[in-house]
This record gives C-alpha cells, sequence and structure tokens, in this order.
C-alpha cells in the first residue's frame, strides 16, 4: 500500500505547485441544457452527512432546473447494503475507493460517459493514477473528496484529564487503558467503521494495516475490548455536534468533520477548544467517489451534476466548508488559505510517509473483521 504514500506525497507537491501559480481562468464547460428544458428532471443523490456547501444544491438548481432530493448516510457499509439490493433508487452515490472496486466487480455501477464530462481535464493526473488499482481506467467513478482518521479532542478537557503531556499525537490516547479510562467521563467516540477503524489498531500493534491474518485482526480485537468500556458510543457522524458542543472530549474520526466540529464550536462561541491530529504511528486515508449506479433512472441528470461538481470554483466551495481536500487541481488557488495550509487537511511531506489506504479484502477477512466488530460493540 505504500504506493498511495508516495502518491499523496506528490499531490501534495502538487498543490504546493499550484498555489505558487497565478489563478488562471479555470476550465468550467458544462453541457447542462438551458434550465427550463429540464425544469421538470428530478436527481437523486446518496451522499455522507454533511458532505456538502449548503448552497451547492440550490446553486446547481439555478443553474440547470434540475431538481435534486439529497439523502445521506453515514457508513460505506450502509450504501454497500442499498446498492447491492438492487433498485437502489439513486441517480449518483458516494462510495469510497475500497468499497468502490468491489461493487465494480459486481457490477452495481455503469461506465461514465466522459463525452458528458467537460471538466475533467480539471483533475489531478496523480490522483486519476492513483485510484486505477481500485477503478481501472476510471471507467466508473470521479473523485470528490479524501482525507485522514485521526483523532479529534477537547483541547482543554483532555489536558485537564491527562496533563499538560497527554499524548494527542498517537494512538496511545485511546489504545492504552491507563490513558483512555481517565477520558471516560468526558467522552469517547469511534467511528462505526470496522474496515477503517481496525485496521489502525492494526497498525499500531506493529501489523500491517490491510493484514488478512486472522490471529492479528484477533489481536486487534483483544485491543479494543481492553479499552471498551471506556468508549461511550461507535457512529460514524454524531460525534461532529458532540464534539462541538463539548458533549464528548475525544474522538476516532473523519479529519474534515473533526474541522467542521471545530468550526461549529467558533461559530457558537461557546468556549469549545477543538484540534485534530495525523497519529505519529500512522493513519488511514480514504478517497470518496461519485458514481453511477447501473439502475439509476436520470443518468443524464447525473452527468450534469458530476460536471457541475469538477468546476474548480464549485468543489473549492465545497472543500471551503466541509474542509476536505477534493480531486481536482484546477480548484487548489480557490481554496481558502488557512485550509490548504493546514497540516490536518492537507498534511506535510512527512506525515504523508506513513499515511495508508484501505484495500479491497476478501470475503474471508471481511467476515473476521465484521465479527470481531459485533465482539467489540457488545463487550462491555
Amino acid at each position: 500500500m505504500n504506493h498511495f504514500g508516495k502518491t499523496l506525497l506528490a499531490l501534495s507537491v502538487g498543490l504546493l505547485a499550484a498555489c505558487d501559480k497565478p489563478a488562471e481562468a479555470p476550465s468550467e464547460t458544462s453541457q447542462a441544457a438551458p434550465a427550463a428544458e429540464k425544469s421538470t428532471q428530478v436527481l437523486h443523490v446518496y451522499n455522507w452527512s454533511d458532505y456538502i456547501a449548503e448552497d451547492t444544491l440550490e446553486n446547481f438548481t439555478k443553474e440547470t432546473g434540475i431538481k435534486v432530493v439529497y439523502d445521506v448516510f453515514d457508513s460505506n457499509e450502509v450504501l454497500e447494503a442499498k446498492l447491492l439490493a438492487g433498485s437502489s433508487g439513486y441517480d449518483i452515490v458516494v462510495p469510497s475507493n475500497p468499497f468502490l472496486a468491489k461493487q465494480i466487480k459486481a457490477g452495481v455501477f455503469q461506465k461514465l460517459d466522459r463525452s458528458k464530462l467537460s471538466n475533467w481535464d480539471n483533475l489531478d493526473k496523480d490522483l486519476l493514477k492513483a485510484l486505477d488499482p481500485s477503478d481501472p481506467g476510471n471507467l466508473y467513478s470521479v473523485p470528490y473528496m479524501w482525507g485522514t482518521i485521526g483523532i479529534g479532542y477537547n483541547v482543554d478537557k483532555v489536558k485537564a484529564a491527562l496533563g499538560d503531556s497527554a499524548p494527542v499525537d498517537s494512538w496511545d490516547l485511546v489504545f492504552k487503558p491507563e490513558n483512555i479510562e481517565k477520558l471516560k467521563d468526558c467522552g469517547v467516540a469511534f467511528l462505526d467503521s470496522p474496515t477503517e477503524i481496525l485496521p489502525a489498531a492494526m497498525n499500531y500493534l506493529g501489523y500491517k494495516p490491510d493484514s488478512e491474518d486472522p490471529a492479528e485482526i484477533k489481536a486487534a480485537e483483544e485491543l479494543f475490548v481492553k479499552v471498551r468500556p471506556s468508549i461511550s458510543y461507535f457512529h460514524s457522524s454524531k460525534y461532529i455536534s458532540e464534539l462541538a458542543t463539548g458533549d464528548i472530549c475525544v474522538a476516532i474520526g473523519y479529519s474534515g468533520d473533526i474541522y467542521q466540529a471545530k468550526s461549529r464550536a467558533e461559530e457558537a462561541k461557546n468556549g469549545v477548544n477543538v484540534a485534530y491530529s495525523i497519529p505519529k504511528e500512522g493513519a488511514g486515508s480514504f478517497f470518496d467517489m461519485l458514481a453511477v449506479p447501473a439502475d439509476a433512472k436520470n443518468v443524464e441528470a447525473a452527468h450534469t451534476f458530476i460536471n457541475y461538481l469538477m468546476k474548480p470554483e464549485v468543489i473549492a466551495e465545497i472543500t471551503n466548508y466541509v474542509q476536505f481536500p477534493n480531486g481536482n487541481s484546477a480548484s487548489t488557488p480557490l481554496v481558502d488559505e488557512a485550509i490548504r495550509t493546514d497540516p490536518g487537511i492537507y498534511p506535510s511531506a512527512d506525515v504523508l510517509k506513513k499515511i495508508y489506504t484501505f484495500p479491497d479484502l476478501s470475503n474471508d477477512a471481511l467476515q473476521l473483521i465484521n465479527d470481531s466488530w459485533t465482539t467489540i460493540k457488545t463487550a462491555r
């Protein structure tokens, strides 16, 4: 999996180079028909929660006349179950890249019509190359956002519980019983995502995060069982609001979600100081992709929406709002400087060397991981 770390490093260098260039008139051709012609069209989108700017859908409808019905999910497993069941009811969905790979093999997506995606050249070529193992030839998907899975924390509450030397830059914070026990009273949350969280435990134990060895998966399970009494809950979106309000003090979650919690706390002026760190031992990364289900009813509108999202100014505004980096190199000069220079959002070269991504696991390994996750969640 090292090739992803190298690719992320290349992306980081490319972003810096893009920031040094004067902003050029971006390629933002749209092949949408006049709004009047599309006024009766309805597009059904299924995306992660809190993962689009507040005005993106409204602006899209104003420009194209296409109405958007927008639903949300909070785990890849939920999305996959709906896709594999058939008749998803959606025209666009947003799977993460390791799930995308096996979903393509299962035939749940249709190939994109590149002739209807005139803004394709705005995408980062290095990123497209890195995603080739998940989607050979980039035939079925378009990169939307990417990020890391790390530690979100309430600076003051963690300091009060563990002192000035609290290991907020290490998985020791939550995987050492003597640390997490002291955080129990202020609340600790984990993503409810076994294929993203168990690899963190395996990596912490010195194993490969993509290990399919039953003994190593079991070791990760046992590590979690030891600290389980101190974990408040497992959820893939609730931690955003609760970290922002101070109801929990630690959340193992997606980088952009933690930054959204930080922004909400600042906007509320509630005195909650939220920070994010990428653990020094290494952390997982993910790429979320735009794809069109095989049973999509409005394929034309789906392509129009994807092409719209590839406009540099549109995707830059989404990054500015959700605080996840995107895969559109033409948008980089338009991203707020405070975001593109934040190492928690755009990691440094040294940190990127320790970033790993998640593989397309075998069915046997997935079963073991899911069984371990059930054991972990039900242990007290």
